[in-house]
């Protein structure tokens, strides 16, 4: 079997499965929408605005898809550009140094799937290796200032752009 139809074939698989996982978790309160949108970015970038609490998926001819978001907390807001270089369906979570020494009972790692896992559903992680979009099981947690640095979104939410956006995908984050 040809590599790229192996890697595509298990690139779908990963992605029906994702589905199916939101699918059971979906909050009513998912609300990805196409907006006007003004600004630099070109067709395909993500942009957070982290003072609104929206991520921006750039289409194009002034347009967006807007979804609400949480961000970081005072003290844990960054801003910058970035790509994605990693898709991961249900990842595992090891809590950085600084949210262990703030945290000291959680454990080393929480596996994917588990409710105590911040990750929720997917994740697509930005290189720097710091931080990620991903989705939450805490959708109370959505339209905050919340995080270390990472951008939380509703599962259903994560799913759609996970299926939106491939590694290399421009990010772009504003105050």
């Amino acid at each position: 079997m040809d590599h790229a139809y192996r890697f595509a074939s298990v690139a779908a698989a990963g992605l029906a499965a994702l589905v199916s996982i939101a699918a059971s978790n979906t909050p009513a309160a998912a609300r990805g929408e196409v907006v006007a949108f003004n600004g630099e970015a070109s067709a395909g970038t993500i942009v957070v605005r982290t003072g609104e609490r929206r991520l921006y998926l750039v289409l194009g001819d002034g347009r967006a898809l807007r979804y609400p978001v949480g961000v970081g907390r005072a003290g844990q807001q960054w801003s910058g550009h970035a790509v994605i270089d990693g898709k991961r369906v249900r990842p595992a979570w090891a809590p950085p140094p600084d949210i262990a020494r703030d945290n000291p009972k959680l454990p080393k790692v929480i596996p994917g799937g588990s409710p105590r896992n911040p990750m929720g559903v997917a994740a697509l992680t930005l290189s720097g290796g710091e931080y990620a979009i991903h989705g939450t099981n805490n959708p109370g947690s959505v339209g905050r200032f919340v995080s270390y640095g990472c951008i939380r979104m509703y599962n259903s939410d994560i799913t759609d752009l996970y299926g939106r956006v491939r590694i290399g995908t421009p990010v772009i984050v504003t105050r």
